[in-house]
């Protein structure tokens, strides 16, 4: 025994993983679509160890270990082989242990402070998805937690957090690629309800008869218009203007996206 040596230092042990379709986005190149050496000390769990190899656990739904389902808290054991799925649109995993208590495709968002214009694309078609400018990670976490939403962000962090349950990354930075990815990759096209809510305050919007419509809009508005709507919250009076054909094509752009996984 050489002088120095550390008798009780902790034995290292390895793990194969291999991480499938776009949990992949999360590592680095040499990593992506292959098995690897996971190496470890002590006893973590399959959590820990997806979150220190990059990858948000909110992104993860279904983890096979030796192909046998497993749960966040198992340990990882030594030697074996860890498959790690995203979520699943069309594949039919009954029988292995889903890691969510309910769905993620919940059609209800939080937005984080970076998104406010995503945040209005997702009302125009419908979603109810909450967004302010002053919201801070904690708060849209409460809020994710407390009104069953998912969180969206660009911000990987917020994702690692143990309170969060449903959440999704945004890898495109350009707010209509965001809005086209996420209706792509929660397969949000067949639940669109275009013009059903008010751009500004997500309040559900109600029809407004002409009559009613006439002192709430400029004299011009009135006489050139028909139809009208008014959110139920906020109050907003809205008809089809002139940015009716800008907002009709990020209608269509919803209803022609496709799932990202078929």
């Amino acid at each position: 025994m050489s002088v120095g040596e550390d008798l009780h230092a902790a034995p290292i042990h390895a793990a194969e993983f291999r991480f499938y379709a776009e949990l992949n986005d999360f590592l680095p190149q040499a990593r992506r679509q292959r098995s690897f050496s996971y190496r470890y000390t002590g006893s973590p769990s399959l959590k820990d160890a997806i979150e220190a190899l990059g990858v948000p656990h909110t992104e993860v739904d279904l983890i096979l270990v030796d192909g046998r389902s497993a749960a966040f808290d198992d340990p990882v054991p030594a030697g074996a082989r860890v498959a790690v799925y995203p979520a699943f649109e069309t594949l039919d995993v009954a029988g292995l242990t889903r890691l969510r208590p309910e769905p993620l495709r919940v059609t209800r968002f939080v937005a984080d402070v970076h998104l406010g214009t995503l945040a209005r694309y997702l009302r125009l078609v419908g979603f109810d998805t909450v967004w302010r400018n002053d919201l801070g990670d904690d708060e849209i976490i409460a809020i994710a937690a407390r009104e069953h939403r998912i969180i969206l962000t660009r911000d990987r962090g917020i994702l690692r957090d143990g309170r969060v349950t449903h959440g999704y990354w945004l890898r495109a930075v350009d707010p209509r690629e965001q809005f086209e990815e996420l209706v792509r990759a929660l397969d949000l096209a067949r639940r669109v309800r275009p013009y059903t809510r008010c751009l500004e305050c997500n309040g559900l919007l109600e029809p407004l008869s002409r009559e009613a419509a006439k002192p709430l809009v400029p004299a011009r508005v009135h006489a050139a218009h028909r139809e009208f709507v008014r959110c139920g919250r906020c109050g907003r009076v809205y008809w089809s203007g002139s940015h009716r054909a800008r907002l009709d094509a990020i209608v269509r752009s919803a209803l022609e996206a496709g799932p990202a996984r078929s």
